[in-house]
């Protein structure tokens, strides 16, 4: 249903911007119009993106943080060539009329209309944001330096907008399109400051977050233990996740997602991580006593989407933590299948066993190369003859999320029975 209602809201709005671009009038350049309709459906689609990001825990609780991410990407590339062929249009069209070459029209623009300077600074930032946002730059990239290249977004969407309202004719056009483009923006900003910066303000200063204890698990994998007031009221849940901020004189700018590994119990919090970058591998050097700045909870891989009376937990290296978490929180028969390569990277493995013993669950740890497939079709049936009846949750590295997802849907396990994180730098 909130997935439904996100996809109208988009569809909606766009039926809007276009009765008030016709509204507008024609009498402009083909190119030109072409340009302000793209121009309008970016400044659209980059709201509907500050929508995404905003965190906002109805959303997040009811379709998931991951999936939200991945329309934010989608997104992100749709608006990025949608802005491109603004510029295209708008600067092609213009220089059709006045006989400059599109370099020379670019330049006059920006030197002589109000806001065309900040536009393109604009579309550069989303340039490179764009360019480190693909996948081949990702994957070389730390998750700490994607992610502060990345907030220079809210730079550009701050110049675009300056833009529309200086240049944009169609925003001007008329008292209910200035007023929609106004609630419009109002909306999306007030979005993404109560889900980003209000509601993490409040809970950090109501909780007053800290480090308790620091555990190693082995030599690549730590355990962080936090405490902090009034934890009881956290609405946190077994199988979520919190960005992390390690308030030290050198970490207190990065925060990173880690799931918890354990299911919340008023108490404290509890978080096992990998080093897989410069912030995480800084983890281990934490001290007692080191102030905590959390964002979250976050993420909808939790029981409140049951639709099944008995489980499946399919975890693939340190994914372990947030099923660790589940099978502590979860009622009802319990099957988890562990995926590692050794068994000593069997991360939180004696957890697991003393928990599946105490809660009468059934626990396989599966070792061995990633080829051949241990989780295919024929040995997930095997292990789990009862695999359709049961709801389905998946989280490890992202090659064997997919190979799980596929042995599933090849098995027939309904979709509404499957969920699953997809878990890459997160722990």
């Amino acid at each position: 249903m909130a997935r439904a209602g996100l996809y109208g809201l988009l569809a909606a709005n766009a039926v809007v911007v276009a009765v008030l671009f016709v509204r507008a009038g024609f009498g402009a350049d083909a190119l030109v119009l072409l340009g302000r309709l793209t121009g309008l459906y970016g400044a659209l689609l980059m709201a509907f993106q500050l929508l995404l990001v905003a965190r906002l825990p109805w959303l997040d609780r009811r379709i998931g943080m991951d999936r939200l991410t991945l329309w934010h990407r989608w997104t992100g590339f749709a608006l990025l060539w949608t802005l491109l062929a603004h510029a295209v249009f708008i600067t092609c069209g213009y220089a059709g009329m006045s006989s400059l070459d599109p370099v020379d029209q670019l330049v006059d623009l920006a030197e002589t209309v109000e806001g065309v300077l900040r536009a393109v600074v604009a579309l550069a930032l989303l340039l490179v944001v764009g360019a480190v946002s693909a996948r081949r730059a990702r994957r070389r990239l730390a998750y700490e330096t994607w992610h502060f290249i990345h907030l220079y977004t809210y730079v550009a969407v701050v110049l675009a907008f300056t833009h529309q309202v200086a240049a944009g004719s169609t925003f001007t056009a008329s008292t209910a399109a200035t007023a929609y483009w106004y609630g419009l923006w109002g909306a999306a900003l007030t979005a993404v400051l109560a889900g980003r910066v209000v509601l993490p303000l409040w809970r950090n200063r109501r909780h007053r977050l800290r480090v308790t204890a620091v555990v190693p698990e082995n030599d690549h994998v730590v355990s962080v233990h936090i405490t902090g007031r009034d934890l009881h009221r956290l609405p946190a849940r077994a199988g979520q996740f919190f960005l992390w901020r390690f308030l030290t004189r050198d970490r207190w700018w990065q925060a990173n997602p880690y799931s918890l590994s354990a299911a919340p119990d008023g108490r404290g919090l509890r978080l096992t991580v990998k080093a897989a970058g410069d912030g995480s591998a800084a983890l281990r050097g934490l001290r007692p006593g080191t102030r905590v700045f959390a964002e979250g909870p976050y993420g909808a891989f939790t029981a409140l989407h049951r639709t099944r009376p008995d489980v499946l937990l399919v975890a693939g290296g340190v994914g372990v933590t947030p099923i660790r978490a589940l099978l502590e929180e979860l009622h009802g028969h319990a099957v988890v299948l562990y995926r590692v390569t050794a068994e000593a990277d069997a991360v939180l493995h004696d957890e697991l066993r003393r928990l599946a013993l105490a809660r009468g669950a059934e626990l396989h740890l599966i070792t061995g190369p990633p080829v051949p497939d241990r989780l295919a079709p024929a040995e997930l049936a095997r292990l789990v003859p009862d695999l359709t009846d049961r709801d389905v949750y998946v989280c490890g590295p992202p090659g064997m999320t997919a190979a799980v997802l596929r042995s599933l849907r090849e098995l027939g396990v309904p979709r509404r029975q499957i969920h699953h994180e997809r878990f890459s730098l997160a722990g």
